[in-house]
């Protein structure tokens, strides 16, 4: 196994951590957000206008309570919870065992990517302001939506492409198993992961591999 990629809400971290504290951080301050950054959300606000009419703020809200995967709304919350992770608001939630498993990993030579619904902008401040401190020297790239839809497998199609690697080559981790099909339709070798008593091929990342070399053959 060349490469591994990875899924990061109910993955490497916590659903609660997402659901709890992250959504409802932005969704308090989006409003207040946008009126002091007119410059920097203006293109977002249109892109959200010309998606649906009406405000783009109660649209971007009611996004939010309705979880859309959308790309504007992706990337608005990423600006907010950028300020969040700096003013030491919370810290990025990583499971211990996704921790050492990345770790060891990048230590043997395995390259680390990430895709997710949220942000590279999100994506990394979340790996950058771990609970286990500064993460992403483990990562080689990040992927978010402007790649493609996670449940599609066109989209690991690209990913493989875009990091030179045969899909065959590449581990998928997810804890979705629509984004496991996917990625097993695009070539791809996947583990659905199920944390907490759920249903999955494992059920955190301690049982994926003993060694890197053998990620393909269990």
């Amino acid at each position: 196994m060349k490469a591994i990629l990875t899924d990061i809400e109910g993955t490497t971290s916590s659903i609660a951590f997402v659901a709890d504290v992250l959504f409802p951080y932005a969704r308090a301050r989006l409003a207040d957000y946008v009126a002091t950054h007119p410059a920097e959300t203006a293109a977002i606000l249109a892109e959200v206008a010309a998606t649906e009419p009406g405000d783009p703020v109660a649209t971007l809200i009611r996004w939010i309570d309705e979880d859309r995967k959308a790309t504007p709304l992706k990337s608005l919350q990423g600006m907010i919870w950028a300020d969040g992770y700096a003013s030491g608001a919370f810290r990025g939630h990583v499971y211990d065992d996704a921790v050492a498993g990345l770790r060891r990993w990048h230590a043997a030579g395995v390259r680390l990517y990430v895709f997710s619904s949220g942000s590279v902008a999100a994506q990394k401040q979340l790996f950058g302001f771990s609970e286990a401190g500064d993460l992403t020297p483990l990562f080689s790239g990040y992927f978010d939506t402007t790649t493609g839809p996670k449940r599609e497998a066109g989209s690991y199609t690209k990913i493989a492409a875009a990091i030179g690697e045969a899909p065959a080559d590449v581990l998928f981790l997810s804890d979705t198993p629509e984004e496991v099909a996917a990625a097993r339709g695009a070539g791809m070798d996947a583990r659905l992961i199920g944390r907490a008593g759920g249903s999955g091929d494992v059920s955190d990342f301690s049982e994926i591999v003993t060694t890197p070399a053998k990620a393909g053959a269990q």
